[in-house]
């Protein structure tokens, strides 16, 4: 039960690195698609936020777990 602080810190850390990861490809991906269609730039900002806000959501549900088996040990 040692290990539970040190592995949860681990997977917090691997968590915020996916998450951003995830971000960082996904605003790539929409500055590339904004170059090369500026008039489409609104819908593409839009599916890029909602995106971002699904990455994020998952990366704190990661977190919780992490945090929930920490304090069960």
């Amino acid at each position: 039960m040692n290990l539970a602080h040190l592995a949860a810190g681990i997977g917090a850390g691997l968590i915020i690195i996916g998450g951003g990861l995830g971000i960082g490809k996904l605003a790539s991906s929409a500055m590339e698609a904004s170059g090369r269609q500026p008039e489409a730039a609104g819908a593409i900002r839009t599916s890029m936020i909602i995106a971002a806000a699904l990455i994020e959501g998952i990366a704190f549900f990661g977190l919780i777990i992490c945090f929930m088996l920490v304090s069960k040990g």
